[in-house]
């Protein structure tokens, strides 16, 4: 892994209806990430914010709020991304909704022939305009990496799909919507619910998996979104939902996949100060990123 971190700040509410999630760049900042990283022995680059912009002209679409929007930002969004690998520094990407995936990924998928990606999360975020019980567009980043839903998503950046179905696991869910239940037995992707993973290990589930991402794949992405914690430890998301890991269950398997060596790049979502209590939200986000990036 490169010597180098850049982290990015997208601070975007666009994907979903809870104001407060856009000052999560800010607080993940003010948690002392970056003192922590340097401390890891870490080159840290901060690139400031990604520009966010309601457009008032947009049509309301009950199916897919905010669209053009959403859009608008992960374009800007992936073009960083893709430089920041380019220029050989990790990107580490602090959001905002988890919308901002469709952007990371975009930018992120061009510099490798087979991404992996790890998606923690208590959701499948593999909703499209079609199964979309809210219209919010953060339960939707999945399915358009892989090639799923309206077009101005899937094509964010100019190619599609940005992962292979193969290539993807999600970890931790604990509530999956019908649609997200039927794409995930019509094309196989591999999901862990947070009940099974208990009941098998986390320790020997995620090392059966990291051992699958090693053989097959030239990179890892990791996303991070913090509801994958149970609202006991992580009460600070929008969508929080009961029977998620503890502080020291997620801890673990970062730890894992510090010393696997093979994360190229991650992102750490969803955290909203403003549903926050005492900053407990935003303080275990950092030291699950401290731990992922430990040497």
């Amino acid at each position: 892994m490169t010597n180098k971190i850049t982290i990015i700040g997208v601070p975007n509410d666009l994907g979903q209806v809870h104001r407060g999630v856009e000052e999560g760049p800010r607080a993940l900042r003010e948690s002392g990430l970056i003192s922590r990283l340097e401390n890891l022995g870490y080159e840290v680059k901060d690139a400031g914010d990604v520009p966010v912009y309601r457009f008032r002209w947009e049509e309301y679409d009950a199916r897919l709020k905010n669209l053009e929007a959403v859009v608008a930002v992960n374009e800007k969004l992936a073009a960083i991304v893709d430089t920041t690998i380019r220029e050989g520094s990790f990107p580490l990407i602090l959001g905002g909704d988890h919308s901002i995936a469709i952007g990371t990924l975009a930018g992120i998928s061009i510099n490798y022939r087979n991404l992996g990606v790890l998606w923690f999360d208590a959701h499948g975020d593999l909703n499209t305009a079609e199964t979309t019980q809210s219209g919010n567009i953060h339960g939707m980043p999945l399915a358009a990496g892989l090639g799923f839903g309206h077009h101005r998503l899937v094509k964010v950046y100019g190619y599609w799909p940005k992962v292979k179905t193969s290539n993807v696991v999600i970890f931790g869910t604990r509530s999956l919507d019908p649609g997200e239940e039927e794409l995930i037995a019509r094309i196989g992707i591999k999901a862990y619910k947070a009940e099974a993973i208990r009941k098998n290990g986390i320790k020997a589930t995620l090392e059966r998996i990291i051992a699958d991402f090693k053989e097959r794949c030239d990179g890892l992405h990791v996303s991070l979104d913090l509801d994958v914690l149970d609202p006991s430890i992580a009460p600070g998301v929008g969508t929080p939902v009961t029977g998620g890991f503890s502080y020291e269950e997620a801890l673990m398997a970062m730890e894992l996949l510090a010393s696997s060596q093979i994360v190229t790049s991650a992102e750490v979502v969803e955290v909203n100060p403003r549903l926050d209590r005492d900053e407990s939200t935003a303080q275990a986000a950092t030291g699950l990123i401290e731990a992922l990036l430990r040497r």
